[in-house]
């Protein structure tokens, strides 16, 4: 599975983005999807993900203004950033596995794949 995150951008904090995660694959609708972000200098932290679709699972910091959706026939992942805030600078990857678990769906060394990053950059 390759992946391709997009979408990122210099927004001010208030508005909306919408980051997208092209997969390649005809597998693609089995995998767990999630979202991770690296702000500079610190550890690549979870965001969110869909586990095969079936349910979404939240950061504590972003729940309630992230949303994470797919578009099986599209390959496509999708994270809507609303209410975005400067904390939510970072770089932005996507990342899947066929193996994650409820357990560790929030643990990167869970995601097998990974794409290159799109930078998000909150003003305020």
């Amino acid at each position: 599975v390759q992946l391709q995150a997009s979408g990122g951008g210099l927004v001010q904090a208030g508005v909306s983005l919408r980051l997208s995660c092209a997969a390649s694959g005809r597998t693609f609708s089995t995998y767990t999807v999630g979202w991770f972000r690296q702000a500079p200098g610190k550890e690549r932290d979870f965001v969110a993900a869909t586990f095969r679709g079936s349910y979404a699972v939240y950061a504590d910091s972003v729940r309630g203004r992230f949303t994470i959706s797919r578009d099986n026939a599209k390959n496509t992942v999708y994270l809507l950033m609303n209410n975005l805030r400067p904390e939510d600078t970072a770089v932005y990857y996507c990342a899947a596995s066929a193996s994650v678990i409820r357990s560790n769906i929030a643990s990167r060394i869970a995601y097998t794949y990974w794409g290159q990053g799109t930078l998000v950059t909150v003003s305020s």
